[in-house]
């Protein structure tokens, strides 16, 4: 009963991945359009009043404690303003698909910063699921998962850490607060935190901003509530009620789907290979979420010791 009450928990995961997969081609187009520091802050911003309006309408905002401060500071620290910070630099220096390859290495950075801070138990199995999700991953890529040291790719590595930190501490905010208010108070406190920054190091971009065509406000506005806003919501209510480590693993599908999103909207070339490590990811999410251990390996070894 408890794991088919997290089924659609999976299901949910599944589409925030699918979205931010989609929001890496968005924003590899915003960045090249707009400055990105400033464009991030304002993109960020606009989803986190999004979230807390509903959070307000709903009144289900409630005051916080000393303790749920510092975790919920420290989430918009490394999950919103490291992490969004560095991924808008990054992506002005390499292309996408090198992107998301390092992004995937959230699941295996997560699970060990779960064992570490948070006591999670790492069975090999699970262990098992985040190497067959990873090898999908490199996969995608050709099988090769080699990619040359480059500032980009360092600015990437950095936003892909600081995510993986970010939801230690989403963990603990969530535990008794709700995930909407976690959600949105870590945008709005994060993305006022990157306007600041913004202004210091890109002095014009305010000006900058009012330069763009239609589409790409379009395109920000898409990015900013439904992949930024919805999609964070979605992993934290994911965080939530499954753990930190386990969500993470989700994490393996983005990937997958920017490499689609990049076909349709791009005109990119999708490889035989790069759809089968869909499969590898697949497997590594059922194993890496104990999914098959809890529903299948377990039942089968107390059945075979009660025989």
């Amino acid at each position: 009963m408890k794991e088919q009450s997290h089924v659609w928990v999976y299901v949910l995961a599944v589409s925030a991945m699918a979205i931010w997969g989609v929001n890496v081609v968005m924003l590899k187009v915003l960045v090249e359009a707009l400055p990105p520091a400033t464009m991030t802050s304002f993109r960020i911003m606009l989803a986190g009043i999004t979230i807390v309006v509903i959070v307000l309408l709903n009144k289900s905002f409630t005051s916080l404690v000393k303790a749920e401060w510092i975790y919920l500071l420290l989430g918009a620290l490394f999950g919103v303003v490291i992490h969004h910070y560095f991924l808008a630099q990054g992506l002005t220096l390499i292309n996408a698909s090198n992107t998301v390859l390092i992004l995937a290495l959230v699941p295996l950075t997560t699970s060990i910063l779960a064992v570490l801070l948070l006591g999670d138990k790492l069975t090999k199995w699970r262990l098992f699921g985040v190497a067959l999700a990873f090898l999908g991953v490199l996969l995608i890529q050709g099988g090769s998962g080699s990619f040359s040291i480059h500032k980009g790719e360092i600015y990437i590595f950095i936003a892909m850490f600081a995510q993986a930190l970010s939801f230690i501490y989403i963990k603990k905010a969530t535990k008794t607060l709700s995930s909407k208010q976690v959600t949105g108070m870590m945008l709005v406190i994060g993305s006022l935190s990157l306007l600041f920054i913004s202004l210091i190091l890109e002095p014009s971009g305010m000006s900058e901003m009012t330069s763009a065509p239609l589409s790409i406000y379009i395109i920000f506005f898409v990015s900013s509530i439904l992949a930024t806003a919805g999609g964070q919501f979605a992993l934290n209510y994911a965080i939530e009620r499954i753990g930190a480590g386990q969500a993470a693993i989700f994490n393996n599908f983005v990937p997958f789907f920017g490499l689609i999103s990049a076909a349709i909207f791009l005109g990119e070339r999708v490889y035989w290979f790069q759809l089968i490590s869909f499969f590898f990811i697949v497997a590594g999410v059922l194993f890496g979420t104990g999914f098959v251990e809890r529903t299948w390996i377990k039942p089968v070894s107390l059945q075979g010791k009660s025989m």
